[in-house]
């Protein structure tokens, strides 16, 4: 169990740089979450060439897999969109809803009953993201597409938690990826519609930008969090990423000098943050403990 909070918190600092190449690359958000798909599915299947073959898994599981996939790509596209429309802050600040929408879905697609714990704690969450962010309206677009965005990142969490167990993590990360890919390939037309551009294809530095962000904040970042999923609970995760935005936020102010100050909501929203995180990591401790208790 050490060792899956470790791979958590490793992927928790990779995440945090997500939102900054979503600024530094001036491809539009769609473009952004396709080449992003797409490269982390050339490194994949690099990485089977060197080992020597595809994994054989059947056309149901590919498509189990793919249909994942194609959530990340969803949220991807609503998150960069975010950070388009308003800044990286914004963005960053809107996903950590995806505790929230967690518990309120997790119900629903796990036909699991309702968790009073888990709302209260994600209500904590809530309130400390308006705090921090002060409830700022000056970015309704951008807020709007974040809110989305987390909604599509609990999805995903969900449904890779239910199916991740089966399968090894190379082979979920290859079909989740590529799948994917395919699957935001169909919707491309209907966003570069919505989002129309003048070129598709990306310059030099946001060719450098992307191979780093599927190689590092991609591959490597997803496989570290499907490896937890097989030991930690998917609202834990979602929690535990409430602590994203705030390493996000104090890259945008050093990188992109967004220049938010820290004032006193921002110190009582960072508390209530980091006490819903807390508040979690002691009540799983306490099943934890309970469990093993009744097996004795």
């Amino acid at each position: 169990m050490k060792q899956a909070y470790l791979k958590l918190h490793i992927a928790l600092i990779l995440a945090g740089f997500t939102g900054i190449f979503g600024k530094l690359i001036t491809l539009n958000a769609g473009l952004i979450s396709w080449y992003r798909l797409f490269f982390s599915s050339v490194i994949m299947l690099l990485f089977f060439a060197i080992k020597g073959k595809l994994p054989a898994i059947t056309n149901k599981s590919k498509l189990q897999i793919s249909f994942t996939g194609l959530l990340l790509g969803i949220h991807w596209i609503l998150f960069y969109g975010s950070i388009k429309y308003s800044n990286v802050s914004v963005g960053v600040v809107c996903f950590a809803l995806s505790s929230f929408f967690n518990a309120v879905l997790n119900p629903i697609v796990n036909k699991r009953k309702l968790s009073v714990q888990e709302l209260l704690l994600s209500g904590l969450t809530l309130l400390g993201i308006g705090l921090i962010f002060g409830m700022d309206a000056s970015y309704r677009l951008g807020i709007t597409l974040g809110v989305f965005s987390s909604m599509f990142s609990a999805l995903y969490t969900l449904y890779s938690e239910r199916i991740v167990k089966d399968y090894d993590g190379q082979t979920f990360m290859l079909w989740q990826m590529s799948g994917g890919c395919i699957g935001l390939t169909l919707l491309m037309p209907l966003v570069l519609w919505l989002s129309p551009v003048n070129t598709i294809i990306p310059s030099a530095v946001d060719f450098g930008w992307l191979v780093v962000l599927a190689a590092f904040c991609t591959v490597l970042l997803y496989f570290l969090i499907n490896a937890t999923l097989k030991k930690i609970p998917s609202f834990t995760v979602s929690l535990t990423f409430n602590l994203e935005p705030l390493y996000t936020i104090l890259l945008a102010i050093v990188i992109f000098k967004e220049g938010r100050e820290f004032t006193l909501s921002f110190y009582c929203g960072l508390t209530l943050i980091i006490s819903s995180l807390a508040l979690q990591m002691y009540r799983l401790k306490k099943q934890s403990v309970k469990r093993n208790e009744l097996a004795l």
